[in-house]
């Protein structure tokens, strides 16, 4: 259906560099939305990309100027920006958050806006077989348990960006101003009745995953730091446990030095001790860092992203503008 000033559901995408999937993902988005039978309104999002994704985006929306919108970046800002900038612009009451790769079919946003119509108001999804390799699949278990034991967001499949959220949670996420942040974890916050449901996972239509193992640590840290204390806390209830473990064995080094004498037995466990006692502490430093990095960004108060022009029915809004209020 034709695209109305407040239609029911909007789908936001972020798109970087995926000029060989695009067509694909036309091919089957517009047709399962049009199924549906209701209002909608697609949002992609260029995040900077280096290819011909723009000019192909540009393109779909001459060609379905009725439903579609590009907001264009000046800037690579990552994929949450992205999602946080397509947020800014979205007028339905139900927004869905997707990815272009195709790994989620697009024929599963019917499910989640049903669910939604069922009265919750955040609808996350479980893939039912992921299409990852093993060690991405192994790792993002791994950091689910850690993340929900830590922050209490409860998000079983946490990478899986196939989501869907009320207007409400929309408009509380869209005042917050956090540099870096996990929009799922974000959103869970806000919504006061959330579900999941089970979705199907299919392997990449074509080009690369952009995650590298680095995004995804980095993904984590901002997930666990921006969202808890409880690191900070745990590494001051181990400072206290190695100071006392540290004043016991000076006791008893002391001790054995006054009734043995002099020895060179142990030299090396106390070495490994030593080291041991050194990397923990270079990790609390370095976790204290995380916390001071994220004050630091957020005090100097920058932009998140500037969104260069919005391609829209009604003609493109030409002047560059600063997306944080």
């Amino acid at each position: 259906m034709p695209m109305q000033t407040t239609p029911e559901v909007s789908v936001v995408i972020p798109v970087y560099n995926e000029e060989a999937g695009l067509a694909r993902l036309f091919e089957r988005l517009y047709p399962a939305l049009d199924a549906m039978d209701t209002s909608y309104e697609i949002l992609f999002v260029n995040d900077g990309s280096r290819d011909r994704s723009a000019q192909i985006l540009a393109d779909q929306f001459r060609a379905r100027p009725d439903v579609t919108r590009v907001v264009l970046f000046n800037g690579n800002y990552g994929q949450h920006m992205a999602i946080l900038a397509g947020f800014e612009q979205t007028r339905g009451q139900i927004v869905i958050t997707l990815d272009a790769d195709l790994q989620n079919p697009p024929e599963e946003i019917f499910n989640l806006v049903k669910k939604m119509r069922e009265g919750y108001d955040y609808v996350g999804s479980i893939r039912r077989k992921r299409q990852d390799s093993a060690w991405r699949t192994y790792a993002s278990k791994a950091m689910n348990r850690v993340r929900e034991k830590i922050t209490r967001i409860k998000i079983t499949d946490q990478g899986n960006m196939l989501r869907a959220y009320g207007r409400n949670v929309i408009d509380l996420i869209n005042r917050c101003t956090e540099v870096n942040t996990y929009v799922p974890a974000l959103a869970y916050t806000f919504a006061r009745k959330p579900t999941e449901i089970v979705v199907e996972h299919e392997e990449r239509a074509a080009g690369e995953s952009k995650y590298s193992l680095y995004s995804l640590i980095r993904l984590n840290f901002d997930l666990v730091t921006g969202f808890s204390l409880v690191p900070l806390q745990l590494m001051s209830m181990l400072g206290m446990a190695m100071s006392g473990a540290s004043a016991a064995l000076v006791v008893l080094l002391l001790v054995r030095r006054f009734v043995l004498g002099a020895e060179a037995e142990g030299l090396f466990t106390l070495f490994a001790i030593t080291f041991l006692f050194m990397g923990i502490i270079l990790f609390g430093i370095g976790l204290l860092g995380e916390y001071v990095g994220r004050i630091y960004q957020q005090v100097r108060a920058r932009p998140r992203y500037v969104v260069q022009t919005v391609l829209q029915q009604g003609g493109p809004e030409d002047e560059p503008f600063e997306a944080v209020r």
